[in-house]
């Protein structure tokens, strides 16, 4: 009796001490890896894709012994996980298993995201090749979702292409293939390439496409040779082997044989092999026995910990009484806290579907809204398109008004769209700040200039109040700065008549680099109620119906900067009396580069291009476009074959040599980023030119995967579209920009 009362005494006091040390133990293991543990990674890489497997093991092993020594419980994880798939390549499966489990004990105590996704990965290597390929499918899903890094990525696309080919899904596999094939992982580009060819090699001859197994064999063959992957040449001449055989071609299949016999001769051979197995399993046999080891300790431990316990016993049925009473108390509590606790599960579920419902509505009306504006671009590019051929047709003074006022429309309603698009991006959080050198005084001024004929057209007066302590140099995002002030200053002119719109900028901070500038734009036009403040920053506000009617506008411009300076950790904020005039001001903080000469240029000059006798085509499925595009390209001598769509666009690019390819992205059958990938597997070198109308979810990374070198948005401004096409023809170097 005595003894089950000091154990029950024992179990309440060790489990606040376990938890103690359990927290201590977390905390402690939140530590980065260290380069030395990084540079084993990269030289084991190198051993394993170069088929030295007793280096790649040996190189592995003291990554795992340094984590260890260092306590860096992250880098023993990857350890591990590295071992357990080097393993998994000498197909040693129940060796593979072994690193695995010893790798998910250690996870159990510590957050470690790749650590997770690299679990998953192997676990799903191990269902593919258990034919379990579905549940592999979704291991490698699951993988995806937890991490980002592109060497992690590259591998699970090729290991995910392997098994759609087991479940027959060719489309799927031969799509993730063409990705790794023009790969740009900067630790295995070359082995993943290989790789890639290997596999599309094999898969070509499962599906009796014998020219094309070649190519791609041979293609791998190449590369592995280049890079001394020896499984990879010993696969390749393999599989070209059995290939030329089948199409007829003996000689070229007893070269490969040959090549097949001498490289297993001289290195696929018995002393490697047995090399390989000893070090495999002297490290493996190494890590069992320290692992015995440890826990013989912990036994020890045990034991003498159970030595000290009935000393522990006594002392703590000194504090029995206490705790009782504390254990009464807390009984107390504990039963207030649960029926608080249920009533706030009970509002946190309401607020839950509450803010579920908001989340759908949101993203409908981004969706609806992301549609809509994509959509309009199309037509509006005939529109803004023609508009522009008409005016360079010297018209007559009468038709030349009426073609101003449609252009002035076309800009209009591009401006609109262009705004709901960005407010969209902002709001699903596809925007973020960039970083870039530039000159602020020469930023503000250009928005001053490019609004001075507005501000004329009202007889209204621009002044800039410049500090001239600002640094001139500083380190932010000019051009969505210069959207914050395009808005506020085109904002003041509209609603200013006859008075004066002043910009001003004040130094308040500067510490070392860091540098606060205060904005202000101010003016004396009509002002704004005190009731109206509240809402003007909100999406479609003005001050009322009748200065909607008078002024124009969409109501969006104070909601675009509103939305820009929440990105730079930035609130806007507004003093205004009807009648008198508004001033908004705002705080932003920035890098100043104080280092950088003066006269340094942080600006590309755009180039005059000769285009005369330039040869493009041009891939677009609508007529008017297609009619507006060769027009464009014909008013700088450039002469255009058209295709209709994808397929014709591949045909055209076969049989004829163009300087440029236009591709339009969204068509019917089959997409501009298909026939770009189809393209660039006979075809290198020609510039294909994304030109197409941008939604929402469009992705610019999935374009130039394709295959594309840059990126043109409709509708456009011609001089960005002559400068586009200049840039990848002549100086083979684009901006890689959405334009």
């Amino acid at each position: 009796m005595k003894i089950l009362f000091l154990n029950k005494v024992l179990q309440i006091l060790i489990v606040p001490i376990l938890f103690l040390v359990a927290t201590t133990n977390l905390f402690s293991q939140n530590k980065v890896l260290s380069e030395d543990t990084q540079s084993y990674f990269d030289q084991a890489r190198i051993y394993r894709n170069q088929d030295k497997i007793d280096l790649a093991l040996e190189t592995l092993n003291a990554a795992a012994s340094s984590a260890e020594k260092n306590e860096d419980v992250k880098a023993l994880i990857d350890s591990l996980h590295e071992l357990a798939l080097l393993y998994l390549k000498i197909n040693k499966e129940g060796d593979t298993e072994f690193y695995w489990d010893r790798a998910s004990v250690l996870m159990k105590d510590i957050a470690h995201p790749y650590g997770d996704a690299m679990h998953k990965y192997i676990e799903a290597i191990l269902l593919h090749r258990s034919n379990r390929n579905f549940q592999a499918l979704f291991m490698l899903n699951e993988a995806k979702q937890l991490n980002n890094d592109r060497n992690f990525y590259n591998n699970l696309l090729l290991t995910e292409a392997k098994v759609y080919i087991s479940l027959e899904k060719y489309d799927s596999a031969v799509k993730n293939l063409n990705s790794l094939v023009i790969n740009t992982d900067i630790y295995e580009k070359e082995y993943l390439s290989s790789q890639a060819y290997l596999t599309l090699a094999k898969l070509n001859l499962t599906t009796d496409n014998l020219s094309e197994s070649v190519k791609n064999g041979e293609n791998a063959l190449k590369i592995a040779n280049q890079n001394g992957f020896l499984k990879d040449i010993e696969e390749a001449n393999t599989l070209l082997t059995s290939t030329y055989e089948k199409l007829g071609l003996y000689q070229k299949s007893l070269v490969n044989s040959q090549n097949l016999i001498r490289l297993k001769d001289s290195i696929f051979n018995i002393d490697k092999v047995k090399i390989e197995a000893k070090t495999a399993d002297i490290i493996r046999d190494d890590y069992k026995t320290e692992v015995i080891a440890k826990q013989n300790v912990e036994i020890e431990d045990l034991k003498e910990s159970q030595n000290r316990s009935e000393l522990t016993a006594i002392l703590t049925s000194a504090f029995l009484i206490i705790i009782s009473l504390l254990a009464v108390t807390l009984y107390r509590n504990n039963q207030i806290k649960l029926k608080t606790n249920d009533l706030l599960q009970t509002k946190n579920k309401e607020l839950q579907i509450a803010r579920d419902g908001a989340v759908q509505a949101m993203e409908a009306k981004t969706n609806f809204l992301s549609t809509v504006s994509h959509e309009l671009r199309t037509p509006l590019y005939a529109v803004t398109g023609l508009t522009h051929l008409l005016l360079e047709e010297n018209p007559e003074e009468h038709q030349k008004e009426h073609l101003k006022a449609l252009k002035f429309s076309g800009d209009y309603l591009l401006n609109f769209i262009n705004d709901i698009l960005h407010i969209n991006k902002i709001d699903a959080n596809k925007l973020e700040p960039l970083n870039m050198e530039f000159n602020l005084n020469k930023v503000i001024n250009e928005v001053i200039n490019s609004l001075g004929q507005s501000a004329k057209a009202n007889n209204t007066k621009l002044i800039l109040e410049y500090d001239s302590n600002i640094p001139g140099h500083l380190l932010s995002d000019p051009l969505k700065l210069s959207q914050v002030f395009m808005n506020l200053i085109g904002n003041s002119i509209k609603f200013t008549k006859g008075g004066e719109v002043k910009v001003i900028t004040k130094l308040l901070n500067k510490k070392d680099d860091d540098v606060t500038i205060y904005f202000e734009v101010s003016d004396n036009g009509i002002g704004i109620s005190k009731e109206k403040q509240k809402s003007i920053f909100e999406g479609f506000e003005q001050g009322s119906i009748q200065i909607n009617r008078e002024y124009g506008g969409t109501g969006l411009g104070l909601t675009i900067v509103k939305s820009l300076l929440g990105l730079f950790n930035s609130k806007i904020e507004l003093e205004s009396e009807l009648g008198q005039g508004s001033s908004f001001f705002f705080e932003i903080e920035m890098k100043s580069m104080d280092a950088i000469p003066e006269d340094f240029s942080f600006e590309i000059t755009s180039r005059e291009y000769d285009f005369k006798n330039l040869h493009l085509l041009i891939v677009e499925d609508n007529k008017i476009n297609q009619v507006i595009t060769k027009k464009m390209l014909s008013k700088k001598e450039m002469t255009s074959d058209i295709a209709n769509n994808g397929h014709e666009a591949i045909t055209l690019a076969q049989e004829n040599v163009y300087d440029a390819i236009l591709m339009d992205i969204h068509m019917p059958g089959i997409s501009g980023e298909e026939a770009t990938i189809e393209i660039r597997k006979f075809n290198q070198d020609t510039p294909i030119i994304a030109l197409t109308a941008i939604s929402l979810d469009d992705s610019l990374e999935s374009f130039y995967a394709a295959g594309c070198n840059d990126v043109v948005t409709k509708p456009f401004k011609p001089e960005v579209f002559y400068q586009k096409i200049g840039e990848n023809i002549f100086d083979k170097n684009p901006k890689n920009s959405l334009s």
